[in-house]
């Protein structure tokens, strides 16, 4: 008995170290480049080759395509690592869109990359990644664009790949590119009620993910949740998200716990930023190591190998984090 429990235990421990074995790295999602000194010591320990930093992102705002948040770089930052534009696009952007307006949406999207990375002074640029929730009726005209892009770049483009894209990828098909970013975060909305947690919700990626070891393309890198969040919930029932509330904010005079995770604001006042009133509700939602953990283990499963990219690089979310060295 003594030495079937010592093998389970053993089996236990490597699964919940697994985590480890896989290269990683983290994305940039501010407008403004610059790292803390927590922010770079950790990057620079990422096992990855590449920061993957949001270069801007693309709306269709009335009839024009607009960037938004173009990225700009503080004098001092510094890194070893070679930088990968990140571009984010809507999916409305894509909506009832032109074939000559594709042509233009590639071209413009490329000129703006290549005049960011000149005037940043970033070296080596070999990828361009693509970020859109794409749709079954958006998917012809952004697979299109992801090819125009390649074509004008001469660069590797790759693209994000969401949860329902995988399952549903009969119906949204399977972009033309060689490798993916599975984005394994995001398993419901924030603005629901429900006892899920919306970051990420190790059931559902299941039952998303059950079948992704047959998705064509074979190259998939899994980026997993370090962020967190606190879902403000008013008298009638509205909700707002206050980004990078942890639960030992809840600790505070002014705020009632009534779980572990949920406080109800006891007088009116400033909280975190934002002027809440007596009785609003706040719920913060965060992932432990043991949910990566497992939803690595659970990946592990199905794809032979992968990096791990995590989301987002803030000396707020890598605080007490254990990452893979």
């Amino acid at each position: 008995m003594k030495r079937i429990i010592s093998i389970f235990i053993l089996i236990l421990f490597f699964s919940c170290n697994k985590h480890g074995q896989h290269a990683h790295g983290f994305y940039f999602w501010k407008s403004k480049l610059s790292l803390k000194d927590s922010e770079k010591n950790i990057l620079e320990k990422s096992t990855v080759t590449n920061l993957y930093v949001r270069f801007f992102d693309v709306d269709k705002i009335g009839d024009k395509f607009q960037p938004i948040g173009v990225i700009s770089k503080s004098e001092n930052f510094s890194s070893s690592k070679l930088i990968v534009p990140v571009i984010f696009i809507t999916n409305r952007t894509f909506l009832y869109i032109k074939d000559s307006e594709v042509d233009f949406l590639a071209k413009s999207i490329h000129e703006l990359i290549v005049r960011k990375t000149k005037e940043l002074n970033f070296r080596d640029i070999s990828e361009i990644q693509i970020d859109c929730d794409w749709t079954a009726g958006t998917k012809d005209d952004y697979f299109r664009f992801l090819e125009k892009l390649k074509g004008l770049s001469h660069k590797e483009i790759t693209s994000t790949l969401r949860l329902h894209q995988v399952k549903d990828k009969s119906k949204m098909g399977i972009p033309p590119v060689s490798k993916v970013y599975l984005m394994c975060y995001s398993t419901s909305s924030p603005l629901e009620n429900s006892d899920k947690n919306s970051i990420l919700d190790i059931e559902t990626l299941k039952n998303y993910l059950s079948d992704v070891e047959n998705y064509p393309i074979k190259k998939i890198n899994i980026a997993l949740p370090i962020y967190s969040w606190g879902i403000v919930t008013n008298h009638l029932g509205k909700h707002k998200l206050i980004n990078a509330i942890a639960a030992k904010d809840l600790n505070h005079k002014d705020l009632e716990k009534i779980s572990n995770n949920e406080a109800v604001v006891k007088k009116d006042g400033f909280f975190f930023g934002y002027y809440l009133n007596k009785g609003f509700k706040i719920k913060v939602e965060q992932i432990p190591e043991k949910t990566l953990d497992e939803a690595v283990v659970f990946l592990n499963q199905k794809i032979p190998k992968f990096n791990i990219i995590y989301y987002q690089l803030d000396e707020r979310f890598i605080k007490n984090r254990k990452f893979a060295l």
